[in-house]
This record gives structure tokens, sequence and C-alpha cells, in this order.
């Protein structure tokens, strides 16, 4: 059942003179504007698109796109079908072939998930320039920009899995996921994907659902790999590589990443991964999941017998009703209810995920996979949309960080204290995180296999909120893609953060290419290894580090699993 949410609000019409302008979740968004990356002069036509331009083939059938500002962009291809019904917590089927030729013109939709309320934080509205609109089970597409296709080139192909962690999200989510400037500048393929979120793709029903629903606690999952093989059997019609495919994602994207290499199924159809403060090494206690099934029925007043019935309901009820089961769960557990969502998330399951992707070793499947990892300075930065927060003393943040770390907190604060003099408190409190933890575990466990790693810790502080936004949860993705002309609210714009994105791009697109970032103007950047931990610190002056936050993070407790 498709349920429709208000379209897409216009952000900005203009920021002011030369700046980008732009509309939520447009298309038509302006690009980063570099000249010689904009070909097209200010005043020549820029938008290409007609019953004869952009016409591509895909093993279901002919897709139009258009072209903007020389780049091919394929928008909201189906590479699964639709996910309600009889297919609801069901492995993903192939799309039912078509005849006409499909607009894929415009985005797919968003997985179902909790859309109330999801403008009401205007600042975080601001900032990241929320794109949401229509929400439904119809939701397994795949975007698609490109320099050219059908010309018989081999362009390195990127598959970006988006954030939100396994909970909430989509391709689009932010202005900074658009592929059209890394395309240009590198001369790759970029995608992007929707897959199945929340209780909707990991609701685990093998317990009371039987061999029908084994793969139900995974299928969110399984619809990343159907994407990856529907880029193995297409992307040559889009100027693609299909065996030369990076998957890259940020947060819970980055988990997904990891999750991805772990998983037999996907061997073969990716040869690169890139992890953006989303270091996932374990996937939680399998048997907490099992349960669920249970109360699940229960509070749909269902038995074993009818559970068939929870795929005919709309999407909305069940997904409300089996939030709501969680949370008796784990309240059982005598554990927090928020807790609950962290229950829809994938599972070791012995077949689809053997075992945990790094913990207490690195998967086999992972052996010979390069992998880039990096995480942000102030992950967790909450100054700036209230600058009381600023003034926080030592002591204060002491006395915070009691409630997650106890007795510890003291020593925890001070290691951190001496580890960056120069910072405030309140920087520091958003340096205290796992991210950075598990970003260093990653690269530990990774680095002990052949495969190289390449480890970077990105520290540019934006100049926006009276310069209290700083380095934070999300920041890095433009920079990556070379969009730090179109995500303004992240970068304010203009040559500064250009330049590094410039570098972190190169960085990129060489790793693509070979499986080694350097060449793009970087210093030396060397593998990882746990004895040095060689960190690419990236700033305006960009410089190799040697575990610079060491006796910090060793003051934190050892990671125990997720």
């Amino acid at each position: 059942m498709k349920k429709v949410q208000p379209n897409r609000r216009s952000f900005f019409k203009t920021l002011s003179a030369g700046a980008a302008a732009f509309g939520l979740g447009s298309p038509f968004a302006f690009a980063s504007n570099p000249d010689k990356l904009n070909p097209a002069k200010e005043d020549d036509q820029v938008l290409f698109i007609g019953d004869n331009i952009a016409i591509a083939n895909t093993s279901h059938g002919k897709v139009r796109g258009f072209i903007l500002r020389n780049i091919y962009h394929f928008i909201g291809i189906p590479y699964g079908a639709d996910t309600s019904g009889a297919n609801r917590f069901m492995p993903p089927q192939k799309p039912k072939p078509w005849t006409d030729v499909y607009p894929a013109i415009w985005w797919g939709n968003s997985a179902p998930q909790q859309m109330e309320n999801r403008y009401a934080n205007k600042f975080a509205s601001f900032r990241d320039q929320w794109n949401y609109d229509d929400v439904s089970e119809d939701c397994l597409h795949v975007n698609v920009f490109t320099p050219g296709y059908a010309d018989g080139k081999k362009r390195p192909v990127l598959l970006w899995m988006h954030g939100g962690g396994f909970w909430n999200g989509n391709s689009i989510e932010h202005e900074g996921y658009k592929g059209e400037n890394l395309a240009r500048l590198g001369d790759v393929v970029f995608c992007s994907v929707n897959h199945r979120l929340g209780p909707l793709g990991f609701t685990d029903l093998s317990t009371v659902g039987g061999d029908k629903y084994a793969a139900s606690g995974n299928v969110g999952m399984l619809d990343l790999v159907a994407a990856l093989e529907w880029v193995h059997e297409n992307i040559a019609n889009f100027g693609g590589d299909p065996n030369n495919v990076t998957i890259m994602g940020q947060s819970g994207g980055g988990a997904k990443v990891c999750t991805t290499t772990a998983m037999p199924a996907a061997q073969g159809l990716f040869s690169k991964a890139v992890v953006l403060s989303g270091a996932r090494l374990d996937l939680g206690n399998p048997e907490f999941s099992k349960k669920l099934g249970a109360y699940i029925l229960k509070e749909a007043g269902l038995q074993a017998a009818q559970v068939d019935q929870l795929q005919q309901m709309p999407w909305k009820a069940y997904f409300d009703l089996s939030v709501r089961a969680a949370e008796k769960l784990v309240k059982d557990a005598g554990k927090d209810p928020a807790e609950a969502r962290q229950i829809f998330q994938p599972r070791v399951d012995g077949k689809h995920i053997p075992h945990n992707p790094y913990l207490p070793q690195a998967s086999p499947y992972a052996a010979k996979i390069p992998m880039m990892i990096c995480s942000v300075t102030n992950e967790s930065s909450n100054t700036w949309m209230d600058a009381s927060r600023e003034s926080i003393s030592l002591q204060g943040l002491k006395d915070q960080f009691k409630r997650t770390y106890g007795e510890k907190a003291g020593a925890i604060v001070d290691a951190y204290a001496r580890a960056f003099p120069a910072k405030k408190p309140a920087e520091l409190s958003s340096m205290i995180t796992n991210h950075r933890q598990r970003s260093v575990l990653l690269a530990d466990s990774k680095s002990k296999q052949e495969a190289p790693v390449y480890l970077a810790w990105f520290g540019w502080q934006p100049p926006l909120f009276d310069n209290r936004l700083r380095a934070f949860h999300c920041l890095d993705i433009c920079f990556w893609f070379y969009n730090t002309d179109l995500m303004l609210p992240h970068t304010g714009g203009g040559a500064r953060p250009r330049a590094l994105s410039q570098k972190m791009a190169g960085a990129l697109l060489n790793f693509m290419k070979t499986g080694d970032p350097n060449g793009a103007g970087l210093p030396k950047w060397p593998k990882y290894s746990t004895e040095k931990g060689e960190t690419m610190f990236l700033d305006d002056t960009s410089s190799l580090q040697l575990d610079p936050d060491r006796e910090a993070r060793q003051a934190l407790p050892p990671y125990s699993g997720y």
C-alpha cells in the first residue's frame, strides 16, 4: 500500500549572486561550479530530455533518462519487484519486464520508515536538506550517473549505500549524495540505491514462520546483494565496468558495507570497499531477534499458523505494531525500550551472513578486498544549535559522561584533554565517541588480511553557525563526492572546501581505479598497520599522523560487541 508524503519543498531559490541555486531533491540542482568541470557556459542549454534522448537497455527493458551538464542521469530504475503483499519478508524478486520505455527521470520511493515530524527540527532540516517524498514498499530502485553509455568504455563503478542505521534514509537523503560531479571529475559511473529498512527489512520471523521465513531477518541486506547483481548484469550498458565495482557507505551505510563484505552471495560482485563513520565489527545477538516473532504475533493477536496475515497488513500498521512488540521485548529483557529499533538490523544467520564481519576476526570473504576507512573528529558535535553548550567546563564534561562511563568518566576526559590540549571541553565532548574507536578496530582487523587498508580522520572545520558546526557526523560525504559547492549548509561553499574536496575525491577515484588512493594531491598515504597506526588527517593542510589519539582512545572501555 503506497503512502504519499508531502511533496519536496523548495529549499532556497538563490543564496547570493554566483552561489548555487537548488531545490530539495531536484535532479536539476546546480552542481559543483569549477568552470573546467562544467563545460556548458552560463547561457548555454544544460538540460536535454526527449523521446530519443538517453535511452539505455537493461535486462528488464529500456529506460529513458536525461542529460544534465553533459552527465547522463538515469534515476529510479527498478532493480527488484514491489516488496509488498506476498513479497513482504521475502528475498527480493526480479522486477517484471516492461515493454514501454521506463521513465528513469525521478527518484524511487523511500523504503517504509517513520516519517512523522521529519522536518520538525528546523535547524536539522536546514543543515541536512532532508530529501523525502513518497514512501512505499515498492522501493527497490537504483540511480545511475554516467559520463557516457553504450560507448564501449569500461569505467570504474561506485555503488553508494545510504546511512540511517538500517532504520531510515534513502539514496538522495542529502544533496551531497548526488553522483554527477564525481562522475564528471573522474570519468566514472556512480550508482546509489534504496532498499528495505527497519521492520520491513529486518524482522526475523523464522522461529514462528518456519522455512518460508528463514531469510526474513536479513532481506534488507539481500536487497543490496540484488542491487549489486543488477549492477553486474547491466552496468556495461551504462558505460561501466562490472568487474571494477567499489561499494561505499557512511554511518549505517558504512555498516552495510562491512556486512556486505561478509556475505557469500555478494562475492565477485565488487572488488573494493569504503567505510565512513560506520565501522561495523559484529551484528549483535541473534537470539534477541529470534524472540521478536513471538512478540509480534502476540501484539497482532495472531497464532503461528496465521503468520502470513502479517504480509497483508498496511505497512504502517505492521510497522507500528512491530515496534511496540520490540519495545516490550527489550523491556522484558531489562533494557531501555528506546533500544527497540536496534533489533531491526541484520543478524548472523549461518547462511546469508555466516559470521560476524570483523569480530573476532575479519571475514574470509573480505580477504582480497582493499578498504578505505574514515571517521570525522567531531562525530557527536551538538553545540551548533545551542551556543550555551559551548561553556561546559572540564568537570561538567566529566559529570556528563558519568552516565555513559561511570567512574571511568574522569580518566577518559583527562586522557582526551592531554592528547588535545588546544581543544575546549565542548570540542572534547564530540571527540569522545566510539566511531573513531571502531574505525581503528576495523582497520586492525582488516589489516591482518592480504588486501591493503587505508585509514583517514577528517577534521576540517566549517565556518558556519559561528564556527560551532565542526567536523560533524556526515560532513565528509560531500568532500569525497566533490559536492562541497552543492552541500552549502555543510560547507559554506567556495574555494576553501573545494580545494580539499578535489584532493579527497581524487583519492577516492584513484582507489576505485587501482585500490590505492595515492597520487591525488594528498601527502603520501601508506597502508595502515596496527603497530604504527598510519592515519591520513584530512584538513586544509592534510598530514600523515601516527595514531594521534592512541593514548586517549585507550582510556575508553574496550569494545565488547555491539
